[in-house]
């Protein structure tokens, strides 16, 4: 493999292949978050008036997002840096593309519940295959319409939209906090309100991330029972949703703390020296917790307001917990054999049920590199078999599983393992479009 930059393919042109040795140094900010982007676009479907989205996420989810909001009638207008939504203002007909979104998928199924047409979802063949059964169920509940065209409890869907109830219904969300989030917002629009209680629930602070997107849209859903404050989860909490129509407003969308995770998780790796700026850790976001890890790890950590600095040493095994943060075990996985012992990554089932199977999908791709990887039903344990000797340097093209994390994970494998080039990987413009270049430039 070449040391020069200048030989670094172009996404789309085949597989990248990743230098090893160099590291990671300099500065970059994140993209705008996936998750907020989302969710605001959401609620701008179900409010009243006018919402101004600044700093929205430019990536194929977020594209598909809008997208799907201009086929049910919203007037959507781009301004650049911003984008200006108007709900429909009559009943409409529309097939919308979720393509590979697994929270477009969702978030829509409940808000299109509310929303008066005839309305049909569907994505590609992995979508077809992640599940929405509990939601459905909770949907029906609320007095919604809505079928599965063909294998019950999963897409494709038809909703027959229009006002909902409301009432008292209980999901279960040990699958994905998604159908927390999306009954959440939904249930704001129903005519008597809602009282939710979330069974098993995984990810829970991408639900507080929801909660805070709805108080923005001034709809103050509030804890409701005793056991509403429990931990990261899974666990049991509830809520009561007034029914106050969403409002709208002008929100700007913070830094992605999922995405910052990989420069941030270069710069660990290469022993490397990497600022990442913009980013808030009290934005709500789950994933600024994984700057902890790195730091257990043995990383440099510090923050100094809106940025923080990470500086790669020496790194050690860590036993995690990530039911809160699935979205963190491509990464923490990838950093795996270079931190002296064996990880283990814990709770994390539902990382089965994304754009991949990310369990299976990092255990075999570890595996082709050479990783002693044992996967087991809700983790992994990964040895460190590289703390101390070098890796091997045999070319290996690394499968993303059309993962846009899966991608960007074994790419940091790549940094110190010689020889990984990762195919498509223009599947990471899903959630970081300009992942390939601030890397490219971390490196030079």
């Amino acid at each position: 493999m070449t040391d020069s930059s200048s030989t670094w393919p172009e996404p789309g042109s085949g597989p990248v292949a990743v230098p090893a040795g160099r590291r990671a140094r300099g500065a970059v900010r994140p993209p705008s978050s996936k998750s907020l982007t989302q969710r605001y676009y959401n609620l701008a479907l179900l409010a009243r008036g006018a919402t101004l989205v600044e700093r929205p996420l430019r990536s194929t989810d977020c594209d598909g997002f809008l997208a799907g909001l201009r086929a049910v009638g919203c007037a959507v207008e781009d301004r650049g840096d911003a984008v200006a939504i108007r709900p429909p203002g009559a009943p409409g007909r529309a097939t919308l593309d979720c393509g590979a979104s697994g929270t477009m998928l969702r978030l829509l199924t409940a808000s299109l519940c509310a929303v008066a047409g005839t309305w049909r979802l569907d994505g590609v063949a992995r979508l077809r295959q992640r599940p929405l059964a509990a939601l459905l169920e909770a949907l029906r509940a609320l007095g919604a319409r809505v079928e599965s065209l063909e294998q019950p409890g999963f897409a494709p869907l038809e909703i027959r939209g229009g006002p909902l109830r409301g009432g008292a219904v209980t999901v279960d969300a040990s699958e994905s906090s998604q159908f927390v989030s999306a009954l959440l917002m939904a249930g704001a629009a129903t005519r008597h309100g809602a009282r939710l209680r979330a069974e098993g629930l995984v990810s829970r602070p991408y639900v507080e991330l929801t909660l805070r997107a709805l108080a923005r849209f001034g709809v103050a859903a509030q804890p409701a029972g005793r056991e509403s404050a429990r931990g990261a989860g899974p666990g049991v909490a509830e809520w009561a949703v007034p029914p106050t129509r969403p409002t709208g407003t002008r929100v700007r969308v913070a830094a992605d703390a999922s995405a910052a995770c990989y420069p941030a998780a270069a710069a660990a790796v290469t022993g490397g020296d990497v600022t990442l700026r913009g980013l808030d850790r009290e934005s709500g976001q789950g994933d600024v917790g994984f700057l902890a890890v790195l730091a257990a790890m043995g990383a440099g950590v510090e923050w100094s307001g809106k940025a923080v600095r990470v500086r790669g040493r020496e790194l050690r095994a860590v036993d995690v917990d990530l039911v809160a943060m699935p979205d963190q075990l491509p990464t923490l996985a990838a950093l795996a054999p270079f931190a002296r012992g064996t990880t283990r990554i814990r709770n994390v089932r539902h990382a089965r049920l994304k754009e991949s199977d990310r369990l299976a999908a990092m255990a075999r791709e570890l595996g082709r590199l050479g990783v002693p990887v044992g996967e087991e039903a809700d983790g992994l344990a990964v040895a460190g078999c590289w703390a101390e000797g070098a890796p091997p340097a045999d070319p290996v093209v690394v499968d993303a599983h059309d993962d846009h994390r899966i991608a960007m994970s074994c790419a940091l494998v790549g940094l110190r393992r010689p020889g990984v080039a990762i195919a498509r990987p223009e599947v990471v413009a899903k959630s970081y479009p300009a992942f390939w270049d601030d890397l490219r430039r971390l490196l030079a």
